[in-house]
């Protein structure tokens, strides 16, 4: 089997994301309270007591709202940089592995994991590469700004969930307050749809078999303004884009087994 994943939920009140391999079940984040991460669960079939492990991004409360209470209702291990567990209580997990994101690839059973560093303003925050069956899944969501080191990480993907926070003009107009659109837009905040779009065009878009975006603002942004911009500028993803809802999962995502590159 190789590797597929759905998306349980993405945006400013709840994320996380599932992903399967032959031997593994990993939780990304679990950013909605643990009964809401059993029900979506259970929309893709899945038991919560199945899960191998929880990998966690930053601290932020949309990422880490259902953490402790999941993971010690089911005695699942949680991975995360020294910097997020010194962030936020959790309360006592069961078992907590340290990461840190300059350490290059390491396995959960056939699953490889490759966490890497990214500028949002929480305390370590990192994003990650997966890779299983020679297909490689790239997640970066949560970061202010494209850096080199960034765009060169994801040059591996087949698959990439990538962030379309906001649509620049529509956070300007719209109902933040001048502090929280700064912090939004700045430096340490979150992509808008042309640095996203900017992204996709220093990436091999022909090697990408999905592109999901994600974590859109339900008040700065729209999934047709979106699908416009991708569509106008990157027309050859038509038909291998698709956005990831707050309220709904996702179908699964599958990679095709293929050769490393």
């Amino acid at each position: 089997m190789s590797l597929r994943f759905a998306i349980l939920g993405s945006g400013s009140q709840g994320n996380a994301l599932v992903i399967e391999t032959a031997s593994v079940r990993i939780l990304v984040d679990c950013g909605f309270p643990a009964r809401e991460i059993e029900r979506r669960l259970s929309g893709l079939g899945i038991e919560a007591d199945s899960l191998t492990a929880i990998l966690v991004t930053h601290e932020h409360a949309d990422h880490v709202r259902g953490l402790g209470p999941l993971a010690r209702r089911y005695g699942i291990p949680v991975w995360m940089t020294a910097g997020t567990f010194h962030g936020a209580n959790y309360g006592k997990l069961p078992t907590l592995h340290q990461i840190d994101s300059h350490t290059g690839w390491w396995s959960i059973g056939d699953l490889a994991v490759a966490p890497y560093p990214v500028p949002h303003d929480s305390r370590e925050p990192c994003q990650f590469l997966f890779r299983a069956g020679g297909g490689t899944l790239g997640l970066l969501t949560d970061t202010g700004y494209i850096t080199p080191h960034i765009a060169g990480i994801l040059q591996a993907c087949d698959s990439l969930v990538l962030e379309f926070n906001h649509d620049s003009q529509m956070l300007a107009n719209g109902p933040y307050p001048p502090s929280l659109q700064a912090r939004v837009g700045g430096s340490h905040g979150h992509l808008n749809n042309h640095q996203a779009v900017g992204l996709l065009k220093r990436l091999q878009t022909s090697r990408l078999q999905h592109v999901v975006a994600s974590h859109l603002s339900e008040k700065n942004n729209s999934p047709g303004l979106v699908t416009e911009l991708v569509l106008q500028q990157l027309p050859d993803l038509s038909d291998r884009f698709s956005i990831a809802s707050q309220h709904d999962i996702t179908d699964w995502f599958r990679l095709p087994l293929t050769q490393p590159v």
